[in-house]
């Protein structure tokens, strides 16, 4: 969700910290902020907008001093306004403090401070940990003692970053990621290894339940009782510092185009390995898969493939839905968790009720450092690099791929060539003139609807997934079979219906399907290895293994819906309202 980012070196802070947060700006993006420490005083500048643009505007990369801290926000309390934006200074400016999560009794907290005489600005939980942070250190007259104060009055997910006019830094962690980056001369405190990977490839994971205290570049790392903790240095895989548009307009693009190349290598960085996965789910009583949006149209896929190729059930469950019935987890099962981030709090939930269960966890996960990989008992890594752009493309591909070789392992008698497969999709994305096209087709649609069947019905889903995120359309995913049930009620000449249709066992009724469709007057757009003089455009796929079309099918919709995102002015990399990583309920 927002990112944040510390500093403390033998440069001056403001560059380096505006620089991390562009590189973090997947994370949030509505506001921006740095507050820097020199000569004993705090200044800070901040408003709403992108970096480039409030640092065009307020010159945050000028403000002095060789310490300081950073934001980038995804509002959850309070409207997105300059006031609300990081970093927040508690009432006597002394203090200055970047936060991501939610304090959830900021309610109780902020009446508290209030009663003692503290003000507040903004409508943020945030500005509550400024305060709280003064008023415990007026008393302490001690850093240490200070945060321990803090972290065991506040309730809820947290990191934050707390700057003090004398030149001190200290963070805390509860849930919410926090990794420090140790440089020779610089320290950095970062949300996202992204925001210091250019200086050093060093990084310690703080734990939960963790805080530092840094100055002059000396730390000390302590739990929550004051207790100091032993620390080890990891080398940080710096494909993840490779986080650059390149010659592509958006990173979107970029990562779309990037598939072909993943393809043969999702799944090969494992801890424990696939084969001992394998026998975790052939072993297991009952098998669940679980993630969030994209990911679990992943789980939907897994399902399907599980059941049709190893005759293996298998349950997909919403993560965030797992919470209101727990009780859906018998003992002794086995839990496939599935998340880009490795830091989505619904599905790390999901996991610790699995846990409560006894089950063994599978982790499929693309950042091998994330807290998904530290619970689960087998990891398998996408191993497809940095996604920035918040709507997932390339992962879903990756995390498909991890699925398939899960699959291979299981039955002997399935065959993929990944390589071909490589080739096959690299011809998909060679022109995409006539995609281009059909996407000014959609630039004054105002509803699309998605039908599959089968194995392609996740796809729908999926597709509809990429419309609303990056073309704010309305658009739903239906099963083909439901047509008469009710959908058929809304087609007309308004309407476009996107048909996913290749030669397997679905395509005579999916076509019987779009005949129904276009007798009511919606436009057709079939996406199929067969042409059909009942679509009025057609997307081309390639003749492939049936087990391979999922992925055959979702690449050029999202192109599709990548070109309609710049037909009809919206950034694809940055959708309103979302943010890449939902760190937070």
């Amino acid at each position: 969700m927002c990112s944040i980012i510390g500093y403390s070196g033998n440069e001056i802070a403001a560059p380096i910290i505006v620089k991390g947060l562009k590189r973090m700006e997947y994370r949030g993006y509505d506001s921006v902020g740095v507050a820097t420490e020199s000569q004993n005083q705090i200044e800070l500048k901040k408003g709403t907008g992108k970096v480039t643009e409030v640092n065009s505007k307020f010159q945050l990369d000028t403000l002095p001093g060789k310490i300081g801290i950073g934001h980038t926000r995804w509002a959850t309390h309070g409207k997105v306004t300059d006031l609300n934006a990081h970093p927040h200074p508690s009432n006597s400016g002394k203090i200055a403090i970047v936060h991501n999560g939610i304090i959830e009794n900021f309610e109780e907290l902020k009446k508290k401070l209030e009663d003692d005489g503290y003000s507040f600005k903004s409508e943020t939980d945030s500005e509550i940990i400024a305060n709280l942070l003064q008023k415990n250190y007026e008393s302490t007259k001690n850093v240490k003692d200070t945060i321990m104060k803090t972290v065991s009055e506040i309730k809820g997910h947290y990191a934050f970053v707390a700057m003090f006019e004398n030149g001190q830094l200290a963070a805390a962690r509860f849930h919410e990621p926090l990794i420090i980056g140790v440089g020779q001369e610089n320290i950095f405190l970062s949300s996202d290894v992204l925001g210091f990977i250019e200086y050093t490839d060093d990084a310690i994971y703080m734990k939960s339940g963790n805080f530092i205290i840094l100055k002059n570049r000396e730390f000390q790392i302590l739990d929550f009782n004051g207790k100091e903790i032993k620390h080890e240095i990891t080398k940080v895989s710096k494909e993840f510092g490779d986080a650059y548009k390149g010659d592509y307009a958006h990173f979107t693009l970029k990562e779309i185009y990037e598939q072909p190349e993943l393809i043969s290598k999702a799944g090969d960085r494992t801890i424990n390995g696939l084969e001992e996965a394998v026998e975790y789910i052939k072993n297991a009583k009952n098998i669940y898969v679980t993630g969030s949006g994209t990911s679990y149209n992943s789980a939907l896929i897994a399902k399907q493939i599980l059941s049709k190729y190893v005759k293996i059930k298998s349950e997909p469950i919403i993560a965030s839905e797992l919470q209101f019935a727990p009780e859906t987890i018998e003992e002794n099962s086995v839990l496939i968790a599935i998340s880009q981030s490795g830091e989505s709090a619904d599905v790390l939930e999901a996991v610790r009720i699995a846990k409560k269960s006894n089950c063994k966890i599978i982790s499929i996960v693309n950042l091998l450092t994330s807290s998904l990989t530290r619970k689960g008992d087998v990891v398998l890594g996408m191993n497809c690099g940095p996604e920035i752009g918040v709507a997932a493309t390339k992962s879903f591909t990756a995390q498909l791929i991890v699925l398939y070789k899960i699959v291979q392992k299981l039955n002997g008698n399935i065959t993929i060539n990944f390589e071909e497969f490589s080739e096959s999709i690299s011809k998909i994305l060679e022109n995409p003139v006539k995609i281009q096209e059909i996407a000014k087709e959609l630039k004054e649609v105002s509803d699309v609807y998605i039908l599959g069947r089968g194995i392609n019905y996740p796809i729908a889903i999926e597709s509809a997934l990429k419309l609303k995120e990056l073309t704010y359309i309305h658009a739903e995913g239906i099963p083909g079979g439901e047509l008469k049930h009710g959908p058929l009620a809304l087609m007309d000449t308004d309407v476009f219906v996107i048909v996913i249709n290749p030669n397997d066992s679905t395509y005579t009724d999916t076509l019987t399907s779009a005949r129904e469709i276009k007798a009511r007057g919606a436009k057709i757009i079939g996406v199929s290895d067969i042409e059909s003089d009942i679509y009025d455009y057609w997307i081309k796929i390639p003749k492939i293994n049936e087990i391979l079309y999922p992925i055959s099918e979702i690449i050029p919709i999202q192109l599709l819906t990548y070109y309609s995102a710049l037909e009809k002015d919206t950034d694809p990399d940055y959708p309103r309202n979302l943010a890449k990583s939902v760190t937070v309920k």
